[in-house]
C-alpha cells in the first residue's frame, strides 16, 4: 500500500482521542527508508489559558525520547569516533563519579549497562526537590549514594550519560548543536503546551515538562529534548537508511541486551506500545508527554505519533497505551515493502 493511502486509517484512533476529548492534540508522522512519508494533524496544542491549534509544524516536548534520538545517537557517535568502548566504565569520562569511595558499584557501570537500563540505580529520583543549581544536582547525582535494586527503566543511567556527554563535548546538554527540527531551546509560542505544573505555577510550554531536567538546567541526558514531526522523521530514515549511525551501532540498536531492551531502545514483546502486529526487528521507545517513535526493520518503515497527553494534568487517564499500539497495529497491518 502506497504510504499516502495507509495514514488516514493509521491516524483513525488518534483522530478518534482528540474529538472525544481523551488527548488535546496528535501528530502522526509516517516515513520509509526510501524517504517516502505522510503526516497528519489534529486537535490542540494548548487548550489553557488560550486555545492554540496543533499543525505539522507544533514542536513537542519529546521528554524521554531525548534518551534516543539524543543520548543514545550521542554516545554511540563517541563510540564510533573511539573516544569510548561501549563496555568501558563511566569512569573512563567521569573520573569523580563515587570519588569518595573506590570501590562504589556505580564506578563499575559501564555505558552499556546505563543504555539497555541494565543497573542497580533506581526509576526516578525527585533531584529538583533538593534545590535548583544546575551544578550542585550534578554534583549529588554523582556522589550520592544510591539505594541498589533490580535492574528498572531509569532515569538515573541517562542523566549519568549525559553528564558523560558533557564531560566529553565540553557543553552542557543545552547547547549542543541538533539536526533541523530538533532542539532543546524551542520558540515557546510554537510549542504544544504540556502540565499545568504545581511547582511552577504555571501551565508549561516551551520548557521541558520533567522537572529534572527543568532543575539540572533545561535539558539532560533523559529529557529535553524538543521535536517537530518532520525533524523526528529525519532522525527516524536517518536510523532505516543507515546514513545516522554505523553499522555496529545499528546492530547495537538492533540487538537485545536484556528481554525487552537494546542499546537505549526497547525491542518488540508482547503488550509493548508499539503492537503486536509488527515484526520483531522493531525497536521503540515512549515520552511521558505522550510523544512515541518505532522503527521495523524488516518493512523499511517507521511511524511516531506525538501528543500532549499530558495537557493540561497527567491525573487522568488518557488511554495513551491503547492508542499508541492501536495506531502501531494499523501502521503495520497496512504497510507492505512490496506494494
Amino acid at each position: 500500500m502506497h504510504i499516502n493511502h495507509l495514514i488516514d486509517p493509521a491516524f483513525a484512533p488518534a483522530s478518534a482521542a482528540v474529538r472525544a476529548g481523551d488527548i488535546p492534540g496528535a501528530v502522526l508522522g509516517v516515513v520509509t527508508a526510501a524517504g517516502e512519508r505522510a503526516v497528519r494533524a489534529e486537535g490542540s496544542a494548548q487548550i489553557e489559558p488560550d486555545h492554540v491549534g496543533v499543525t505539522r509544524e507544533t514542536w513537542f516536548d519529546l521528554a524521554s525520547l531525548t534518551k534516543v534520538i539524543f543520548t543514545t545517537t550521542r554516545i554511540l557517535h563517541y563510540v564510533e569516533q573511539g573516544r569510548i568502548a561501549l563496555d568501558d566504565p563511566l569512569t573512563k569520562v567521569i573520573p569523580d563519579l563515587r570519588q569518595y569511595d573506590m570501590n562504589a558499584a556505580e564506578r563499575r557501570l559501564t555505558f552499556r549497562q546505563c543504555l539497555a537500563h541494565d543497573t542497580h540505580l533506581p526509576a526516578v529520583e525527585p533531584l529538583y526537590t533538593y534545590g535548583q543549581d544546575p551544578q550542585t544536582l550534578r554534583a549529588f547525582v554523582l556522589q550520592r549514594v544510591w539505594k541498589p535494586g533490580p535492574p528498572v527503566y531509569s532515569d538515573i543511567n541517562f542523566i549519568l550519560l549525559g553528564i558523560a556527554i558533557e564531560r566529553l563535548s565540553g557543553l552542557p546538554v543545552i547547547d549542543q548543536d541538533l539536526a533541523e527540527g530538533l532542539t532543546f531551546r524551542p520558540d515557546a509560542l510554537q510549542c504544544a503546551a504540556t502540565e499545568r505544573c504545581t511547582w511552577r505555577g504555571r501551565v508549561i510550554r516551551g520548557e521541558v515538562h520533567d522537572e529534572n531536567a527543568f532543575a539540572l538546567g533545561g535539558a539532560a541526558g533523559h529529557a529535553g529534548l524538543f521535536g517537530t514531526i518532520g525533524g523526528v522523521l529525519d532522525f527516524a530514515r536517518g536510523l532505516l537508511d543507515g546514513s545516522l549511525l554505523a553499522a555496529a551501532s545499528i546492530d547495537a540498536i538492533r540487538s537485545r541486551q536484556t528481554a525487552t531492551r537494546s542499546v537505549g531502545w526497547e525491542c518488540r514483546h508482547a503488550g509493548w506500545h508499539g503492537g503486536d502486529i509488527c515484526s520483531d526487528s522493531t525497536i521503540g521507545h515512549t515520552g511521558f508527554t505522550g510523544t512515541g517513535l518505532w522503527l521495523d526493520f524488516d518493512r523499511g518503515i517507521a511511524w511516531s505519533l506525538l501528543t500532549n497527553r499530558v495537557h493540561p494534568t497527567r491525573h487522568r487517564d488518557s488511554g495513551i497505551l491503547a492508542l499508541r499500539r492501536a495506531t502501531g497495529e494499523r501502521v503495520s497491518a497496512q504497510f507492505n515493502p512490496a506494494h
